[in-house]
């Protein structure tokens, strides 16, 4: 079972974060900054971010609004323009 474990936390290790391959994407200008990104949300929709992912070549930020609804704005990683956006159900 050690053994197990070993080569599951290798491979763990092997795998880029989804961090480290935003920021090398960035580095080789493939996808816009995040800075950008979280700017331009909180410019459309006030409040306090509550979640980023990058899923693929799409920036999906999440933010708590004043009025305690949740709304999700997706963004084109590449070119930072916003795709959609939607409020979260209860």
């Amino acid at each position: 079972m050690m053994v197990c474990l070993a080569a599951l936390a290798g491979a763990a290790l092997a795998e880029p974060s989804e961090q480290d391959r935003a920021r090398a994407a960035v580095l080789r200008g493939q996808f816009v900054p995040l800075e950008g990104i979280l700017a331009d949300a909180q410019r459309r929709q006030p409040g306090q971010v509550v979640e980023v992912e990058l899923e693929g070549d799409e920036y999906e930020v999440e933010i708590l609004r004043a009025d305690g609804r949740v709304v999700e704005l997706e963004y084109d990683a590449r070119s930072g323009t916003l795709r959609g956006q939607e409020l979260e159900d209860d």
